[in-house]
């Protein structure tokens, strides 16, 4: 049996290959898809050739092993149906709707232990947003966003939106996003945004700290704080633009002793910072945040499973539909790619459907 199957074979070239597909191992499941979900932010990168080829796909991920030396697949969520079971696996998954972290294909082999059933109220097209929104997830544990504090998140990509829908359900003071397309600061908004800004039109910079505060200075002896007054930038940023460039506004938009988390993946672009006086005296800090790892401070009380189950309940409350701007069938997969690339300003999430 054949299956068809998404290849990236270089810089701006995707392939649909035939592709054998064996029959279950003992403890694995065979897989027909229904939909799958192209990330544009890693996705784009591997289409684009800005990925280093000697990096691993992803460790953590049995069916994404291997580099990204061309030809490769990739992907990481695909939604279909169980069809046919090892004989060491129970034959009430046959039937199942599952979730796979698996390169875009038609049709796949792969472990019991590597795929999640999708609950009975979630369509296959809101289940293949699990992934970003797990994604998101992490982004929140990693900015732990505090009651009272301004946040601003760089880019409204589908993982920026997500995020931006997550932390509209924390209490903070303001939620300020920016995006250079309209149409992703248009949903920003109706996802919870308190105002999108376009960074071709105005400074976020100015914008965010356009108000002052006091200073954070000793008390006087008759308890009041001194008079003097510094912008009110954001005490959590959020930089998932994909845009090196972006890191740099992050770090002006940001307050003293605030927090920058970094979840874009800028594959082999450089970032030109301005690490300036001010950045060291207002003591910000940069933490990176990657959804294949849990952070060193958690891992006593969160693991994957427990984010998983975060991330899966999150979902139920994501209006997915609103998100997806294109559904295109995995034979024309190399034209969705070139409209990604060509035409960000028109597409949000492109789903592949089988």
């Amino acid at each position: 049996m054949t299956a068809q199957s998404v290849y990236f074979t270089g810089p701006r070239q995707v392939e649909v290959r035939e592709t054998a597909v064996a029959d279950p191992g003992p403890e694995e499941l065979k897989v027909s898809a229904t939909v799958s979900a192209i990330s544009s932010g890693t996705e784009l990168l591997l289409y684009r050739g800005e990925m280093n080829p000697e990096i691993a796909a992803d460790e953590a991920l049995e069916s994404l092993s291997g580099s990204f030396s061309y030809p490769f697949p990739y992907g990481y969520a695909v939604v279909g149906t169980v069809t046919a079971v090892g004989v060491d696996v129970d034959p009430a998954w046959r039937g199942e709707t599952v979730l796979a972290f698996h390169p875009h294909a038609s049709e796949f082999v792969i472990g019991r232990d590597e795929v999640s059933v999708v609950p009975d109220d979630v369509s296959p097209e809101a289940a293949a947003f699990l992934p970003n929104v797990e994604t998101a997830v992490n982004l929140i544990l990693d900015g732990e966003p505090r009651i009272g504090e301004r946040a601003v998140v760089f880019g409204q990509g589908i993982v920026g939106l997500l995020t931006t829908t997550l932390l509209a359900e924390t209490p903070l003071s303001s939620l300020v996003t920016v995006d250079c397309y309209e149409k992703r600061r248009r949903l920003s908004e109706a996802f919870g945004a308190d105002r999108s800004l376009d960074p071709d039109d105005v400074d976020p910079a100015a914008v965010i700290g356009g108000r002052t505060q006091p200073t954070e200075r000793p008390e006087s002896p008759s308890g009041r704080s001194g008079g003097e007054t510094r912008p009110r930038r954001a005490d959590l940023t959020y930089e998932l633009s994909g845009d090196p460039a972006a890191l740099d506004a992050a770090v002006d938009a940001t307050g003293y002793g605030g927090r920058i988390v970094v979840g874009s993946w800028y594959g082999t672009k450089t970032a030109d910072l301005s690490l300036d006086g001010r950045f060291h005296r207002s003591r910000i800090r940069l933490i990176s945040s990657q959804v294949s790892t849990i952070a060193p401070a958690r891992r006593g009380r969160w693991t994957v499973a427990r984010r998983l189950a975060t991330a899966w309940r999150r979902l139920e409350d994501v209006e997915t539909d609103r998100l997806t701007t294109h559904r295109t069938p995995i034979a024309d997969a190399p034209e969705a790619y070139a409209m990604l690339d060509d035409r960000p300003n028109e597409t949000v999430q492109v789903l592949l459907t089988y």
